[in-house]
């Protein structure tokens, strides 16, 4: 599109802008369904427009330091967030219980509207090591790729003059780019577009900015649990995490849970020279190497008794999703230096519908120049378990123990003593962490359905309806206190690093999330109604 061809049509789109309803004034009752076409199109045009400005929104965002342990930054961001909601005519206050980080709370009532929706994100973010950055992480960084693709830095575009559209394979670096600022400008933006075309939002709108989560979320119960009224609606969709490894927008429906135990075998009581000791006294590295062996195979399957029994199975929908999800396993395997996967070749997705036991660390005696002859006094390892429903925690925990047990091992949950290193040949101690439960959405809520049905008027047959994302989040609290549906709607670059070093953003993840965010925003409402 040409330059002229381009604008000609801006001006049509902006002399029709009214001001919207719940933003900028009121009506008696709820407008007429926008055109799916339309929104997206004028949502569009909007960002293609606003490039500039959204960037620098986003970038004053990105160089207020966000480390969950900081709370004077947290505070900081806190409060420009309340800046960015009232800017935008939304009612916000922050929400508070002791000891918590605030959660940035918005409101946007719209007269009409039956259904009411909670878009939720978080604004802190993981520490930093600035020495292993190749850029400052508080000072955002825009570049013409990702590094890996040899991307060099570019100049920030400059608002309110007219130029090309950035070229969306662009990537802005720096601290929470991707997790989880991200998400709350596009949401922003989105409602910045709508206001532009006059177009109503079709549900009645919450924010809900968590300060907090990357520390774990220690205070969300009770925060929840204090604000339980303010944050009634009918659906949660939380905005973090990375789309398909495809690039490809999805909507996904659950997150696996999790649960950790530390177990430490025991030997004898100070190190032993291997020559003089080895065969005769106990190898706790031994006994632990072979307890591990008997609890999981090479395919991956758990081998504890009753582990599988109670799992959710899966849905004929669920089956559906997971055949239609794009194929990226050998991509993957080329990526990774992988000649095989686990499971007997089964695909990735349906391998995160199952519950899976991971080592993931083991710590005995030395090796290289740590190494020595020697028996040790112990050895360790640390194993998680991933988690779906209806498994539990607590379930795990009585499932393994009792296999422990059946290998013949006394368990403790402090360092034995004498009398009972004496007493017993095995002895291990475990520490569990508390963990929690997996949350999975059925995707034959009418909710589920109106949902999947917006969103593919913004990705067409390319969407891709996940059962269940692979990583663990603490939704199941959201679940438990507030008793509603949970969709996530995430929108960042798998490849974005996040948590680690040098983490980005490509910029047609966010330009693809305003468009999902403004479609939800615009159409949900009229979907949802007519699937009752």
């Amino acid at each position: 599109m040409t330059r002229g061809s381009f604008l000609s049509k801006l001006s049509i789109v902006m002399a029709l802008t009214v001001l919207p309803v719940g933003i900028r004034g009121t009506v008696a009752q709820q407008a007429p369904a926008p055109e799916p076409e339309s929104v997206l199109a004028q949502v569009r045009a909007y960002r293609l427009t606003h490039e500039a400005s959204i960037l620098r929104e986003f970038f004053e965002f990105l160089t207020l330091p966000n480390v969950s342990a900081d709370r004077e930054a947290i505070r900081k961001n806190a409060d420009l967030l309340l800046t960015l909601l009232r800017r935008r005519g939304i009612e916000a206050r922050l929400l508070e219980v002791e000891g918590s980080p605030p959660v940035v709370f918005g409101e946007l009532n719209v007269p009409g509207a039956e259904r009411t929706v909670v878009f939720y994100a978080h604004y802190d973010g993981q520490p930093v090591d600035p020495a292993q950055w190749s850029s400052d992480p508080w000072k955002p960084v825009l570049r013409s790729r990702s590094m890996e693709a040899g991307g060099e830095e570019i100049p920030f575009p400059e608002p309110g003059r007219f130029s090309e559209p950035i070229d969306p394979e662009a990537r802005i670096y720096a601290r929470s780019a991707s997790d989880d600022k991200a998400p709350i400008i596009a949401l922003l933006t989105a409602l910045d577009a709508l206001h532009a075309a006059g177009i109503q939002p079709s549900v009645n709108l919450k924010f809900f900015f968590e300060g907090e989560e990357e520390a774990g979320s220690p205070h969300i119960r009770t925060m929840l649990e204090t604000h339980a009224d303010l944050l009634e609606a009918d659906v949660w969709f939380f905005c973090d995490g990375p789309v398909h490894q495809s690039r490809r927008q999805e909507v996904n429906f659950g997150v696996r849970g999790i649960v950790g135990v530390q177990m430490t075998v025991y030997g004898p009581l100070h190190h032993l020279h291997s020559g003089h000791y080895g065969n005769w006294a106990p190898h706790p590295t031994v006994m632990l190497v072979h307890l591990l062996a008997g609890m999981r195979d090479t395919e991956g399957k758990v081998l504890v008794e009753g582990f599988y029994d109670d799992v959710r199975p899966i849905t004929p929908l669920e089956h559906a999703a997971i055949a239609a999800i794009p194929e990226v396993e050998e991509l993957l395997k080329h990526e990774l230096g992988l000649a095989r996967t686990e499971g007997g070749g089964a695909r990735l997705p349906e391998r995160i519908m199952l519950p899976g036991m991971n080592f993931s660390g083991f710590q005995a005696g030395g090796v290289g120049a740590q190494s020595k002859n020697a028996i040790p006094t112990e050895a360790s390892a640390y194993i998680d378990f991933r988690l779906v429903p209806d498994l539990t925690p607590q379930r795990v925990r009585r499932l393994v123990e009792a296999h422990i047990r059946r290998e013949g091992f006394h368990i403790v949950g402090a360092e034995p003593g004498l009398e009972t290193r004496l007493t017993h040949e095995r002895i291990i101690r475990l520490q569990w962490g508390r963990g929690y439960p997996a949350v999975r959405t059925s995707m034959e809520l009418p909710v589920s359905r109106a949902v999947v049905q917006v969103a593919r008027e913004v990705s067409g047959d390319l969407l891709v309806e996940v059962p269940t994302h692979g990583g663990s989040l603490p939704m199941y609290v959201f679940e438990e206190v507030l008793g509603r549906t949970l969709i996530t709607l995430p929108i960042v670059n798998h490849d974005n690093n996040q948590h680690g070093a040098n983490e980005n953003l490509r910029l047609q993840n966010l330009w693809d999330g305003i468009e999902m965010f403004g479609q939800i925003m615009a159409r949900l409402g009229y979907v949802w109604e007519s699937r009752r």
